[in-house]
């Protein structure tokens, strides 16, 4: 049952006449995916889902049209004082919220089926505003990669990076690969990566026919070491490519001396960070290019979808023909160079830029999270917590700890597995670059080993209530001190 009845139920109840517009907002006042409809005296009539309001939408009903011209089923409503378990049998594949009627029909509590019976590590946060645009590009037929959205999309990232130009592609991976191609990366060339990180940055170089080159991380941040860097270089190398790790920034100003007395390129992977910023200036924005990912797990996202952002003009035309076929940009059908069909649909887009037109409110729901996870872990023995250093705004992509075996009383992986026997998933450090099969290099980068065999993440989603931080905390604390008394 609802934990607090009759607050919910006031929040969710509209007018048996509203409008779909009037569904949607209770849809995102209540977070339960329901909408109650009563009458005058407060009696139930009916309720409608957010996938009732969806398949009208999508049948062209329109969003001041009346709640009541929308298909659906009959509502499955139970009676006050419904023994539990026969609530429980109402319960099925579609139904996850029944309205508990007294003798007058009136709504006296709200059983729920838990959706957070297990926490995940990642979530997307939607609502009517993505529907609303993606069922605007339905309705228009604009649903390709033509279309108002993709521009505005990008229009809205260079803005919020601080950059000149902003170029949609179909995913991370796709914009690391333009991004490394318009620098003219190629065979027999060399790129410095961090081996800390996802493969898709080192496979990214692999595609162009240069060699990823995997150096140690630096301890503090979990990023990639300056020092180590220096030394990687050699007459082959063409650029660096640091990664801002789980949404904490690399130390840029370090590496651009690097590269800058090298003659180096140097492009920001930025698609674990959407909004990080260093020392003031947001990440992806510093370097000559940044990419981002929005896959369904980032903190802006698509579905699938990336973003190359750049201050030169140079790089932004020619990675433009590049994602289109190598087509030229005055020549219709005419391709001076071979190119790739990287584009992102207008449908993409248009959630891209609902995200973007509540991503303060998204950040914003990412520190709060974290900054539960913070207090609440903080002092447990054998934890240590993400970084942010002074010069650095953390998003928080994922809040991920290190686990000490010896002062926590349990490895890495145990740990994981008690959480996982509870219901909270996490998520296992990205494995080296370096021992991976495509590119070990037979030697050890001891920094990132240790780091990627003590590291986890957490459910970090912005949609995880002060309840669930809590839950987790509180897992982990007793999962501490069973440890500690097994010593």
């Amino acid at each position: 049952m609802a934990e607090n009845p009759r607050e919910l139920i006031d929040r969710i109840s509209i007018p048996a006449d509203s409008v779909l517009r009037d569904v949607l907002d209770a849809l995102d006042r209540g977070a339960v995916g329901a909408a109650l409809l009563v009458d005058g005296d407060g009696r139930f009539v009916s309720l409608m889902t957010d996938g009732d309001v969806r398949r009208a939408l999508l049948a062209g009903v329109e969003l001041d049209a009346p709640a009541s011209s929308a298909e659906r089923p009959e509502p499955v409503v139970g009676r006050a004082g419904m023994p539990a378990e026969e609530v429980s049998a109402l319960f099925d594949g579609r139904i996850r919220v029944i309205p508990l009627l007294d003798e007058e029909r009136r709504v006296v509590d709200l059983a729920l089926l838990d959706r957070r019976t297990r926490l995940p590590v990642a979530e997307p946060l939607l609502g009517e505003l993505e529907l609303r645009y993606v069922t605007e590009c339905i309705v228009s037929g604009w649903i390709s990669s033509a279309g108002t959205f993709v521009t505005r999309f990008e229009e809205l990232f260079a803005d919020f990076c601080g950059t000149r130009h902003a170029i949609a592609v179909g995913n991370g991976t796709e914009a690391l690969h333009l991004a490394l191609l318009a620098m003219d990366v190629g065979p027999g060339d060399e790129v410095i990566v961090p081996t800390l990180t996802f493969i898709a940055t080192a496979n990214a170089v692999t595609y162009t026919g240069a060699s990823a080159i995997p150096v140690d991380s630096e301890p503090v941040t979990w990023n990639l070491d300056p020092a180590q860097v220096e030394a990687a270089i050699t007459p082959r190398t063409k650029a660096i490519l640091p990664v801002h790790l789980y949404g904490h920034p690399a130390d840029v100003d370090a590496l651009l001396e690097i590269a800058d007395r090298h003659g180096l390129a140097l492009i920001e992977d930025a698609a674990e960070a959407h909004g990080a910023t260093y020392k003031g200036r947001p990440v992806g924005g510093i370097g000559d290019v940044g990419v981002f990912s929005f896959y369904g797990n980032k903190i802006v996202t698509t579905g699938e979808g990336g973003m190359i952002v750049t201050d030169r003009d140079d790089l932004a035309e020619r990675m433009r023909i590049l994602r289109a076929h190598g087509m030229s940009s005055d020549r219709r059908y005419w391709h001076p160079v071979l190119g790739y069909n990287y584009r992102l649909t207008n449908l993409q887009a248009a959630v891209g830029v609902a995200q973007m037109e509540r991503v303060d409110e998204i950040l914003r729901a990412k520190r709060t999270v974290s900054d539960r996870y913070t207090q609440g872990l903080a002092g447990i023995p054998g934890v240590t917590l993400p970084p942010e250093e002074p010069w650095a705004t953390n998003v928080f992509w994922l809040y991920s700890i290190l686990v000490d075996e010896r002062e926590f009383g349990m490895s890495r992986d145990a740990l994981l597995a008690a959480l996982d026997a509870d219901g909270i998933e996490g998520r296992p450090f990205f494995p080296p670059i370096h021992r991976q099969p495509l590119y070990d290099v037979g030697r050890s980068l001891p920094v990132a080993e240790r780091l990627a065999g003590a590291g986890l993440s957490l459910p970090s989603a912005v949609s995880l209530s002060e309840a669930d931080v809590a839950r987790v905390v509180d897992t982990i604390a007793r999962l501490a001190r069973q440890g500690a008394l097994a010593r």
